[in-house]
């Protein structure tokens, strides 16, 4: 009896295994399969509790932020931060977006609508780092920046608003006043908003606003768009009262309203001086 050939033995391995894909079955084996092969991968790549130790972050932390999530936000959110109709995923959005969401007072929302408004804070400062801490342990994503990620000591003012223009000022507005957006959202004012919360929403965009990652806008641009907007909030008018720093929307109103009203306060005098 003579020994099958190489060429032979894998043409029987792959009409084995052509007859096996068409089973019913063959379908049901892949799914399962992958899902295995998925939750390997994620139980591989997820941050285990030394990764956290090392991190600096604290068991009794995340299971305080855990609990806080819990309570207040996953009615929208999910219980495991998966999203809902009412809210997004928040498994990979990072400790800078919870920060920034929660630490604006914007989270918890009050109300659905076009866009999440500011108010007033409702948490602690160590709560809502806990509630971070526990949000970026779901899956990797932008980290809360350091003092010396949003320190501007060194920043180039010029530079930075040469940045903020051609990025930013179509919607903040050229002063960092905020705009109106189409359907009832709206760029928010900056004159109040801190370096460390500007950085946030440039690496987090939330809402309307783009991403602007490490990969395009470097950290060095982030600090000089920072340095800009906080220069502008000193800066004096050469040109008279500000107005709002809103543009030529003010301008024209008050040249409509105060000049064209004294305009006609003025005939009106002379018309009755002349009788």
């Amino acid at each position: 009896m003579t020994r099958p050939t190489t060429p032979q033995v894998l043409r029987r391995v792959l009409g084995a295994v052509s007859r096996r894909r068409r089973h019913r079955f063959a379908p049901v084996v892949l799914l399962l399969t992958a899902l295995a092969a998925t939750g390997g991968a994620y139980s591989a790549l997820a941050p285990t509790n030394d990764a956290q130790a090392a991190a600096g972050i604290s068991t009794q932390t995340l299971e305080e932020g855990r609990t806080l999530f819990l309570k207040n936000c996953a009615t929208c959110h999910g219980l495991n931060a998966e999203g809902s109709s009412d809210g997004p995923s928040l498994v990979g959005v990072g400790a800078a977006a919870v920060d920034f969401q929660v630490g604006t007072g914007r989270m918890p929302a009050r109300e659905l609508g076009a866009q999440i408004q500011a108010k007033p804070v409702e948490f602690k400062p160590d709560e809502i780092a806990a509630l971070a801490a526990y949000v970026a342990s779901l899956g990797p994503g932008p980290a809360i920046p350091s003092k010396a990620d949003v320190s501007t000591e060194d920043a180039n003012v010029a530079e930075g608003g040469e940045i903020y223009r051609t990025n930013c000022a179509m919607c903040h507005n050229f002063a960092g006043s905020g705009g109106a957006l189409t359907r009832g959202k709206y760029a928010p004012s900056l004159k109040k908003t801190t370096a460390k919360h500007m950085y946030e929403a440039m690496l987090t965009g939330p809402q309307s606003m783009p991403v602007f990652g490490d990969h395009t806008m470097t950290p060095e641009d982030k600090r000089d768009i920072i340095a800009f907007l906080k220069t502008t909030r000193s800066d004096a008018s050469p040109g008279g009262a500000r107005l709002g720093q809103i543009g030529p929307v003010s301008e024209g109103a008050v040249g409509w309203l105060v000049g064209l009203g004294a305009l006609i306060g003025c005939a009106v005098w002379l018309g009755a001086k002349a009788r």
